[in-house]
């Protein structure tokens, strides 16, 4: 089995390398960089995988390469690693970074861009996918596999869809967490025990969602299906509307688009 190495162990690469111990994979075959001595501690007592505190001629032996720094230390962590992963496939779980930044870097042009979400944690992420031109149909499946414990894998075509995927799925759990305060806010407030509103709030939200994935039938029909006219719904949906909540929400995620671009402009640079 051939080794997986990872350029930086925080969340995210925690996630992926739970999933891959979970379905299986050999912990001696998965490799770690990681420069904080108590998360490489916590790396190897929870999963028992080879780390390392700073590049090394050991991350010759990986055949995929995910990069999972914060993306500002990119160029820096990927300079002493370039010497020693330019014949792996290059797999980056970064926001911000383009793949022509990475291939640059790396010196390869086998460059895969994911954007993950954070439920990967307890795999039920999604994550948003695109490979550059010299990726081959056998490697991409190799990432399909590495991430499939996480969650779902979408492939988009254009690298700049991935800046759509950023705002909508990206940092779409934010939103739904925000939701989810107001929703519990207002139950408290109606007078409802906070813990009672908590449960309320998170059970219809994680309801609603499934019935939604279940259903033939779009949001905008399901909407329809709980709203009577004159009805609780209706007053609800109508304040909804007089505040111009849909809007705002549209005008949201163009921003965190807005931002992604912005983001990968200034990472793209050498």
């Amino acid at each position: 089995m051939e080794t997986i190495a990872f350029i930086g162990g925080g969340n995210m690469a925690s996630a992926i390398i739970g999933g891959l111990i979970r379905a299986g994979r050999d912990a001696g075959t998965v490799l770690v960089l990681e420069p904080v001595e108590a998360q490489r501690d916590k790396l190897r007592a929870e999963f028992g995988v080879r780390t390392l505190a700073e590049s090394d001629p050991a991350l010759a032996q990986a055949g995929l390469v995910v990069w999972a720094v914060k993306p500002q230390y990119f160029q820096t962590a990927a300079a002493p690693c370039a010497p020693h992963v330019a014949g792996a496939l290059q797999l980056s779980v970064m926001a911000g970074i383009r793949s022509d930044a990475i291939a640059r870097a790396t010196g390869t042009e086998r460059a895969v861009r994911a954007m993950p979400n954070t439920p990967a944690l307890i795999g039920r992420g999604v994550a948003g996918l695109y490979a550059r031109g010299a990726v081959g149909a056998g490697e991409r499946a190799l990432v399909e596999t590495v991430l499939a414990p996480t969650g779902r894998t979408l492939w988009v075509a254009s690298e700049g869809d991935l800046d759509a995927v950023t705002a909508l799925s990206g940092s779409g759990p934010a939103y739904v967490f925000l939701f989810l305060e107001a929703l519990m806010q207002a139950g408290v407030d109606m007078g409802l025990e906070p813990a009672q509103a908590r449960t309320l709030a998170l059970d219809t939200f994680a309801g609603a969602t499934e019935l939604a994935r279940q259903s033939s039938e779009s949001p905008g029909v399901l909407r329809e299906q709980v709203t009577s006219t004159g009805g609780t719904t209706f007053a609800a949906l109508e304040s909804m509307r007089s505040d111009g909540v849909r809007d705002a929400i549209v005008r949201a995620l163009q921003a965190a688009r807005q931002r992604a671009i912005e983001l990968g402009d200034a990472f793209g640079r050498d």
